[in-house]
């Protein structure tokens, strides 16, 4: 059994999926076919343009990998990290550009970093005496992918500082961890500071003075209604692992078909049998991740749609609608109609059954 099966940084299912479909997006402007690098990996090139899925770092470095192999450009990295603007980090980037000072900006994005899908875990570390220190740490020492793996952190939250302070914003230094590939001196043209490779650490230096610096889109109830979403994304107790995710993303897409445990096998190439066993050494089982889900997306449902008690119960894979509100009150220990939101003005709430 390798190391990356018995690491649970490494297999728990808790990063989003940007880079990955970041990636799928520049195959395909290239006309190349991405497909084949989930293969294996219970994750499909559809999944990762699905805002609620999550992956594992194992998943995720197995489709960088391949995508390095495929992808034509050895600056890949930098470019998929250039494309990047405010607007790419979505909610993040929205609570960052709303935030007060760019120092409190920084805090957030460190604080907040699982919902932007980085592969890289993030410190600030002030013990320097003249610079402040974003420091970039892989999970898996892994040489063949940590130069895409800081290229991307690195150009992208340079375009994420200058988005949010404008273009004067540049890093006193960068320090990388692996030695100077051939196209070196693109760093230096898109940093516009100085780049040392084959240091101790990676890690990016910035002037303090930034960080005092108001943003101009500083808006406190936004800001608010911003972190507030963005604590909503952040993984909540323990990550699931792979397997478990699988599961969970592909009841998730066929709730309404009430699929079992079998039509999920077939569509992770296992046996019943071996999926039960799977489920079971994970600390989980069929019915259990079922009725999760199952509970969620019906909460979802009538706090958010103004579909009936019963459509809400065909929707997650109930046909009589007294099975699902007696389902719905194991699950919950609450009738349905307890977690509808309250009606707009106007608008009277669907209750039929």
């Amino acid at each position: 059994m390798n190391r990356d099966s018995l690491d649970p940084r490494l297999t728990a299912a808790s990063i989003a999926t940007n880079i990955l479909s970041g990636l799928c997006l520049m195959a395909e402007e290239r006309g190349i076919d991405c497909e084949r690098w989930f293969a294996g990996l219970r994750l499909t090139r559809a999944q990762v343009d699905d805002a609620s899925v999550r992956v594992s770092y194992r998943q995720a470095s197995r489709v960088v990998q391949r995508a390095l192999r495929d992808l034509p450009e050895p600056d890949i990295g930098l470019r998929l990290g250039r494309q990047q603007t405010t607007g790419n980090f979505g909610l993040l980037g929205l609570a960052m550009m709303t935030a007060r000072t760019f120092g409190d900006a920084v805090e957030i994005g460190l604080q907040y970093a699982p919902v932007s899908g980085s592969l890289m875990d993030l410190e600030l570390d002030t013990s320097h005496p003249d610079a402040l220190c974003l420091v970039a740490s892989p999970r898996s020492a892994d040489d063949t992918i940590l130069p895409f793996l800081c290229e991307e952190l690195f150009a992208s939250t340079l375009m994420l500082c200058r988005g949010l302070i404008g273009p004067s914003f540049r890093p006193l230094r960068l320090e990388l961890a692996y030695p100077a590939p051939a196209y070196a001196h693109e760093y230096e043209a898109l940093f516009e500071c100085e780049v040392r490779f084959g240091m101790p650490r990676n890690r990016e230096l910035i002037d303090p003075g930034w960080m005092s610096r108001r943003l101009p889109a500083y808006n406190p109830v936004s800001a608010q209604q911003a972190l507030a979403l963005c604590r909503a994304q952040m993984p909540r107790g323990p990550a699931s692992g792979e397997i478990v995710a699988a599961v969970r993303q592909l009841l998730r897409s066929r709730l309404h078909e009430a699929p079992g445990l079998g039509d999920i096998a077939a569509k992770l190439h296992l046996t019943p049998r071996t999926l039960r066993r799977q489920l079971v050494a994970a600390g989980s089982g069929f019915r259990a991740i079922h009725d999760e889900v199952r509970s969620e997306r019906a909460r979802e449902l009538l706090r958010d749609s103004e579909l009936s008690i019963a459509q809400v119960g065909a929707s997650v894979g109930f046909r009589d609608a007294r099975e699902f509100r007696r389902a719905f009150k194991r699950w919950t220990g609450a009738a349905p109609s307890a977690m509808r939101a309250p009606p707009r003005a106007g608008v009277t709430p669907a209750t039929g059954s």
